[in-house]
């Protein structure tokens, strides 16, 4: 049986005109997807809408919004699990990003920091070997990896800190830091990644609110990767001034 559920959707254009709250009447059944009623809205009540949307299965990051006030991608929760007695959804942007219309936020801020750190989420693996020879596999391309971070933002979003300081690495990149001490990629600095992490806007800044790791939809858990790197960094500074002092 279909549900009436009342969407409330964040509005804003860059036309002077301020920001509004508009409500939008949608005829879903519980077990659509978010993304679903928000192109349905779209389609048959408001074209004007903006919103970013792509892959539609969670493996892509760029439908990401707040949904009554929580980080989420809108194509991997069903409005079921987040509708209170069949009532009214609340939809608005990201924070911490600038707002370019409604919904969708310009995420340059987020992907400046994740360039800063030489992070990418696909990697080249192991060459692979011919199980006879031991040599490379003749005609065979080098297999990929994928890194579990989809760059969706929400934990920039959701971080605290990213709200007050706007020079602040953030969980991804932080994260992506730890990943990279642990496990080196060529051509990338560790040492200047060690630095950057040790920094005045680095892995210090985190409060440990945990708000990162909360709203991760793939399972990073950024804030254990920060907790990590800062238990390095101190063990790494510990051990300098005990050979300083030797």
């Amino acid at each position: 049986m279909d549900w009436q559920v009342t969407f409330r959707v964040f509005r804003y254009k860059q036309d002077g005109a301020p920001p509004r709250v508009d409500s939008f009447i949608v005829e879903v059944s519980p077990d659509e997807y978010v993304i679903d009623a928000i192109e349905r809205i779209w389609a048959e009540q408001d074209r004007s809408l903006v919103f970013g949307q792509a892959c539609h299965h969670g493996a892509c990051g760029s439908c990401g919004i707040r949904v009554n006030g929580r980080e989420k991608l809108p194509c991997s929760i069903t409005i079921r699990s987040v509708t209170v007695d069949r009532g009214t959804l609340m939809l608005e942007p990201l924070r911490n990003l600038p707002v370019i219309s409604d919904l969708l936020v310009n995420m340059t801020p987020f992907y400046e920091r994740m360039e800063r750190v030489h992070f990418t989420p696909v990697r080249i693996a192991e060459p692979i070997l011919d199980e006879t020879s031991g040599r490379l596999a003749a005609d065979v391309s080098p297999a990929l990896r994928y890194e579990n971070c989809l760059e969706c933002g929400l934990c920039f979003s959701a971080c605290p800190i990213a709200g007050t300081d706007p020079d602040y690495l953030g969980p991804a990149a932080l994260a992506a830091i730890a990943r990279m001490i642990e496990e080196p990629r060529d051509g990338v600095d560790v040492d200047a990644l060690r630095r950057l992490a040790d920094g005045e806007h680095g892995c210090w800044r985190c409060h440990t609110a945990f708000e990162c790791s909360e709203v991760c939809p793939s399972g990073v858990d950024p804030a254990r990767s920060i907790a990590a790197l800062r238990r390095k960094l101190t063990g790494e500074g510990l051990d300098r001034l005990f050979r300083a002092g030797r």
